[in-house]
C-alpha cells in the first residue's frame, strides 16, 4: 500500500510493520519544525492504517537524533514577538505545548512503537522516545539530557516520563549534570530493554520483535498498551476496574475465537487487522 511521503521522514510499511525513519542524517536528524510536525502526521498514519500493525522508529546516518536544531530553538523569539509582553509570553506556551503533543503523538497511537537507536540520542532525541513503548540500542548509542546545557528545562516529556522509566534520583542526576550515559549504563538502568551491540543486529532483533508483535491479536495488543497507559498513570484499584471494562466490551472477539480454534488445529492463529 501507498505511504505517506514526508521532507523529514521516511515511512514504509512492510509484512504489517511500519518503520518510520527520522532523514536528516547530514543534521544529525535534527528535529527541525518541519520534522516536529511530521512525526505527529507519521504516527497518527499508523494509528490509523489498519495494515500497520506496529511501528519501529529509527534515524537514518550514524546518529539516531541529536535532539532540537539550534536553527530552530534560536527562531523562536522572532516566532513569538509581539508588543505586548504577556501575548508573547502565551504564544511561547502554545508552541511548547504543540511540540509537546507532536511526541505524545507516539504514546497515543494504538500501537506499539518500538525505538531503535544508534549514536546520539540527545537532548529532545530523548524526549522522542521516552514516549516509545521500547528501546532498543546499538552499542555506540549515548544518551543525554541536554537542555541543561542550553540553559533551560527539558519540556517535552523528558522529566515527566523518564523517573518512570529509571526512577527519581537517576532522572535528577541526568538532568541537573547533563552528563552522557552509554549503551550499557541505559541497559542497566532501565532505560533501553537490551544493548545489541552492533548496528546490524540491532536492525535484526528489533525488526524480529517487531514481526512477533505483528503477529499477536491486532485488537488485544492494541488493548494491552491502552489498559498499561492507563494502569501507569492510576492505582492499581483503577488499573483493575478499567480492564475489567475493557474485557467486558471486547474479550468476546473472533480473535478469541480463532486463537482456541488454531490451538485445537496446531496452527498459527490468523487475525484480521
Amino acid at each position: 500500500m501507498n505511504t505517506p511521503e514526508f521532507s523529514t521522514l521516511t515511512v514504509t510499511l512492510v509484512e504489517h510493520v511500519a518503520e518510520v525513519r527520522l532523514n536528516r542524517p547530514d543534521k544529525s536528524n535534527a528535529m527541525n519544525e518541519a520534522m516536529w510536525q511530521e512525526i505527529r502526521q507519521a504516527f497518527e498514519w499508523v494509528d490509523a492504517t489498519p495494515e500497520a500493525r506496529v511501528a519501529i522508529l529509527s534515524g537514518e546516518g550514524k546518529n539516531f537524533c541529536a535532539g532540537i536544531d539550534l536553527a530552530m530553538l534560536a527562531s523562536i523569539q522572532q516566532q513569538i514577538a509581539h508588543v505586548d509582553g504577556a501575548r508573547s509570553r502565551e504564544a511561547l506556551r502554545r508552541l511548547i505545548l504543540d511540540l509537546q503533543d507532536c511526541l505524545s503523538s507516539i504514546e497515543r497511537c494504538r500501537k506499539p512503537v518500538i525505538a531503535a537507536i544508534q549514536g546520539a540520542c540527545v537532548g529532545g532525541a530523548l524526549d522522542l522516545v521516552s514516549c516509545c513503548d521500547m528501546r532498543y540500542a546499538a552499542g555506540d548509542a549515548v544518551f543525554s539530557i541536554k537542555e541543561i546545557d542550553l540553559g533551560m528545562v527539558a519540556d517535552v516529556g523528558t522529566l515527566q516520563r523518564l523517573p518512570r522509566l529509571i526512577g527519581e534520583g537517576m532522572t535528577r542526576e541526568l538532568a541537573y549534570t547533563g552528563r552522557t550515559v552509554g549503551a550499557d549504563e541505559a541497559a542497566r538502568l532501565g532505560l533501553i530493554n537490551s544493548n545489541f551491540g552492533d548496528f546490524s543486529r540491532l536492525t535484526a532483533e528489533v525488526r524480529a520483535i517487531a514481526q512477533t508483535i505483528a503477529a499477536k491479536s491486532t485488537l488485544a495488543i492494541r488493548g494491552t498498551k491502552d489498559v498499561l497507559n492507563f494502569s501507569r498513570d492510576h492505582s492499581v484499584a483503577d488499573g483493575l476496574n478499567y480492564v475489567a471494562g475493557w474485557n467486558a466490551a471486547m474479550l468476546l472477539s473472533s480473535d478469541l475465537s480463532e486463537s482456541i480454534v488454531a490451538q485445537r488445529e496446531k496452527r498459527a492463529p490468523r487475525f484480521d487487522d
